[in-house]
């Protein structure tokens, strides 16, 4: 059976009790007897083994090179929006050319 740890809300006394998995998580205080204790969550701790699981984590130079250097940005092409004066300029420029 698991351990839960307690809060109350009206007294603030922190408690720990041992009890199984379907117990309510409100209860009365230990110590005023209100009904006001609540049940602590807290995380659970995450444990990685392994390896692979960070960037410094050491693979082997070739891998490890090249997932560490980014790649080059591509630069975009400007948009190019063509008006009737410079659309009839740029055809005749091309057919003299």
């Amino acid at each position: 059976m698991p351990t839960y740890e307690y809060l109350c809300a009206s007294c603030g006394d922190r408690y720990d009790k041992r009890e199984g998995f379907d117990a309510p998580a409100r209860q009365k205080c230990q110590s005023c007897r209100k009904p006001t204790a609540q049940r602590v969550l807290h995380a659970p701790p995450v444990v990685f083994k392994g390896s692979g699981f960070y960037k410094t984590d050491s693979r082997g130079s070739s891998s490890a090179t090249a997932s560490s250097t980014p790649a080059p940005a591509t630069p975009e092409a400007p948009a190019v929006t063509k008006t009737a004066s410079t659309d009839t300029g740029a055809t005749e420029a091309a057919a003299a050319g």
